[in-house]
């Protein structure tokens, strides 16, 4: 990219604002989103979900961002509070929050589109001439410049992000679109069972990545009309696209189009999200977590460094092929192909393997674990053992994915983490 189109993109970007969808509940990851929103999730050793489409947008020199919540949004509240609100309100900077707080009526946020709908008044006290929208519950790293300059260029009212996927993987699960050879939208189907596949590509389809690029005005209008339909459900999928597609210029942007720097992974469910992890452990992993040209930021907490300790034949903490993070303690025991977080502590004589174990966990003396997901805070207590009997597991309460994966809570070990009264 020459300097020219630099310039270009950077005025194009300083004239959006987004806005990232970040009030979903992720039932499908079960009861690791019982006590938070799904962007709420820990990733990658010391990140959370959200820090992603964050980070995409202060890289792509979108500075003006706001962050709509709803379900259990508490932990996400202090984790945005704490790790994003350094900017410079006099340089018309910002990451703000936006919950559910009935502005123009007495309901909560009903639908993608309505909580767009419902903070109308912010998005028109800062004047963009573009809005991005964006989900807040996919790990990816993309740079939003090449599809708003793609937008502008296009006198685009609406472009629609895409990937493609397998149909299989598709079906019942994402949007599908159909395009012309211009790259226009001519169809689009709200997670159809049976999806149509791209022409002379059996098996594979264009899938809606939940992200939308709108001219302000044209979004305000077709909110406002949404709001006035009495048999809506206020959803961008279900609602805004199939009624606009026909009518307006929608275009698809392929995600990679003019950027090599692109990567996706939808960690909707237990599988996913396990081996979203697992695969930051490759040599050369897709996810480049150590890209100085493109950072992840984070709330970094302030931590002592990972420590590995005893070196007895039998009791020595070893961790290979792992990412093991701040604060944590390794004591004795045997870490492989594992994502620790922050303060793990795995004491003597314990094993822990191809697992993903979140922050402040205790894995106390000989256990052994294996192909599990640990939530925050769970304390493994001494012979325990998960991840080498399916029936054995589900009769100790815990969930198995249909992959094998066992996912271990604190609510699920009788511990009063979580405890009301």
């Amino acid at each position: 990219m020459n300097k020219i189109e630099e310039r270009h993109i950077s005025r194009i970007t300083r004239r959006t604002m987004a806005l990232i969808l970040a009030g979903g509940q992720g039932s499908r990851l079960h009861e690791l989103t019982d006590w938070r929103a799904k962007p709420a999730v820990p990733f990658g050793g010391k990140f959370r979900i959200i820090d992603f489409p964050l980070s995409n947008c202060i890289n792509s020199g979108i500075r003006r961002v706001g962050v709509i919540t709803q379900y259990k949004s508490h932990s996400l509240v202090r984790h945005i509070m704490r790790g994003w609100s350094g900017f410079k309100a006099e340089f018309g900077e910002f990451v703000e929050v936006l919950p559910a707080s009935q502005r123009i009526d007495d309901e909560w946020y009903k639908g993608t589109a309505d909580a767009v709908f419902q903070n109308l008044d912010i998005i028109r006290r800062q004047k963009p001439e573009f809005v991005l929208i964006l989900g807040g519950d996919h790990v990816y790293k993309m740079d939003y410049g090449p599809l708003m300059a793609s937008h502008a260029e296009r006198q685009a009212d609406l472009t629609v992000c895409c990937i493609e996927v397998s149909a299989e993987e598709a079906a019942g699960a994402f949007g599908v679109i159909s395009v012309d050879e211009t790259g226009r939208v001519i169809g689009f189907d709200e997670k159809p069972a049976t999806p149509i596949e791209i022409p002379g590509k059996p098996g594979r389809v264009l899938a809606s990545m939940g992200n939308y690029a709108f001219q302000t005005d044209f979004l305000y209008e077709q909110l406002i009309r949404d709001a006035d339909e009495p048999k809506t459900s206020s959803d961008f999928g279900k609602d805004i696209l199939p009624r606009i597609v026909d009518k307006y210029r929608v275009f698809a942007y392929r995600m990679g189009e003019g950027d090599q720097r692109t990567y996706w992974r939808d960690v909707g469910t237990l599988d996913a999200f396990w081996s979203a992890n697992m695969e930051l452990l490759a040599f050369q992993p897709e996810l480049d977590l150590y890209d100085k040209d493109w950072p992840i930021y984070t709330n970094q907490e302030q931590l002592p460094p990972a420590k590995f300790i005893h070196d007895d034949e039998d009791r020595r903490g070893t961790a290979i092929n792992c990412m093991v993070s701040g604060g944590c303690i390794v004591s004795g025991s045997n870490i492989k192909n594992s994502v620790l977080f922050s303060n793990v502590n795995a004491r003597s004589y314990s094993s822990v393997e191809d697992s993903v174990v979140l922050p402040d966990v205790t894995i106390h003396r000989h256990c052994n674990i294996r192909r599990a997901i640990l939530d925050v805070g769970c304390v493994i207590e001494e012979g325990t053992e998960i991840g080498y009997d399916v029936e054995k597991d589900r009769a100790a309460g815990f969930r198995v994915s249909e992959n094998g994966i066992t996912l271990v809570t604190p609510d699920q070990l009788g511990q009063s983490l979580h405890k009301i009264r």
